[in-house]
């Protein structure tokens, strides 16, 4: 499987397709991000970089609906929303959670078809998985869990997509290809991203944005290719304990 590394930083055009602006929530009465702003567009991918503890889960909850805005709004395709998750996900939202969202006691087909997703463009993006699909989910391996997270999650007409931590755990070569594949949905067919990760390095290679995290807010954001010359001065200020 070979994946471009390289991205084409075009100007954004037209409305983003996820947005926030001044958003502040948490947990019960409890604020644990602040006054966050941020975009996604169409046909890019975005990642939201920080330590454990920063608050990015808390952002994608806040984003996804699972979590009320205490403070702020947050857009999605040029509209204003405070529906749950599953309006949200009916409108075009895919949600791929730091936990691998795989039924464990269904096979891989039925894992892929609950979600009413294209199951054909799944397996032609994670081919690996074809020889799979009578294997019960809790019995494939963690990437291929993960493919067949993220495969389900693309593959059912998203227009947006946030993924949580879809680096934790496995092979650096694995990852290159999952990174690959939203890269490449991303480009062709016009996927915005949202994309958590710990790994500065390895995330910039495949995003077109960046944003910096820290202690529940957005401290530092800017084009990939400029944070790529700064991931030294990332790494040592914000990636240590929040």
């Amino acid at each position: 499987m070979t994946h471009a590394t390289t991205v084409a930083e075009a100007p954004n055009t037209g409305a983003p397709v996820l947005e926030c602006h001044e958003l502040t929530a948490g947990y019960g009465k409890q604020p644990v991000i602040h006054d966050v702003s941020l975009q996604v567009f169409a046909g890019e991918v975005v990642v939201l970089l920080g330590a454990n503890g920063a608050g990015k889960t808390t952002t994608l909850l806040s984003l996804a609906g699972e979590l009320p805005a205490m403070k702020g709004h947050v857009s999605l395709l040029g509209q204003k929303t405070t529906a749950r998750l599953d309006k949200r996900a009916r409108k075009g939202l895919g949600f791929v959670t730091e936990e691998r969202s795989v039924f464990f006691q269904m096979s891989t087909i039925d894992n892929l078809k609950v979600a009413r997703c294209d199951v054909e463009a799944t397996l032609a993006m994670f081919p690996q998985l074809r020889d799979r699909l009578k294997i019960r989910g809790g019995l494939l391996s963690g990437g291929e869990q993960q493919m067949t997270s993220l495969g389900r999650a693309m593959n059912r007409n998203s227009k947006v997509l946030l993924a949580d931590e879809v680096s934790l755990g496995l092979a650096p070569l694995i990852v290159d290809g999952l990174l690959g594949r939203l890269r490449e949905q991303a480009t062709t067919k016009g996927l915005g991203v949202l994309l958590v990760e710990q790994h500065v390095s390895k995330a910039l290679k495949y995003a077109d944005r960046a944003y910096v995290m820290h202690r529940g807010r957005i401290v530092l954001e800017g084009p990939a290719a400029e944070m790529r010359s700064r991931v030294r001065e990332i790494e040592a200020t914000y990636m240590g304990t929040a």
